[in-house]
């Protein structure tokens, strides 16, 4: 029993996370805009580097592009507080708990596409942002990506009956 609590409680700390970031994100726009302009403009990678041909002026899809990552983490909080919530229900059977998983499975698979294609790969590799001092956030995306496939991996062993 004091497993299926503990996949429960990393699914919503992982919600509330999301939840935050994405309300952050929203309650000061503008700082963490600057974050995304800076990637997709790629002003502040190596002076001369062969890869600006990559980057992007346009700050429309800069506000696209920033809006998705918002929406993004705005669906991944609500995916894991749901899917901890099915857990939650289900918490003492551990056949229905065990198929009460997908919902935050999905939640949790969404958060590592977000930070590892999105951040770590998109942004880190292909705008070069391991290249600034200013808009690098491949580091907290690595933390985030390592905590949610951790949780992932905990959350997919199978809850059997002499579990505790």
């Amino acid at each position: 029993m004091y497993t299926r609590y503990s996949k429960i409680v990393l699914v919503w700390a992982i919600a509330f996370f999301s939840s935050l970031a994405a309300f952050g994100n929203l309650n000061d726009y503008d700082s963490n805009y600057e974050l995304v302009r800076h990637v997709l403009k790629m002003d502040t990678t190596f002076p001369d580097n062969k890869g600006m041909w990559r980057a992007i002026d346009s700050p429309l899809i800069h506000h696209v592009v920033y809006s998705f990552i918002i929406l993004a983490e705005a669906i991944i909080a609500l995916l894991c507080w749901l899917g901890g919530f099915r857990l939650f229900k289900s918490i003492n059977d551990p056949q229905s708990f065990n198929k009460a998983k997908k919902i935050a499975i999905l939640g949790l698979t969404l958060g590592i596409i977000l930070w590892f294609t999105g951040f770590m790969t998109i942004g880190g590799e292909w705008f070069l942002m391991w290249q600034s001092t200013v808009a690098n956030g491949q580091q907290a995306a690595f933390r985030l990506v390592v905590i949610l496939s951790l949780a992932l991996i905990f959350l997919v062993q199978p809850d059997g009956k002499n579990q505790e």
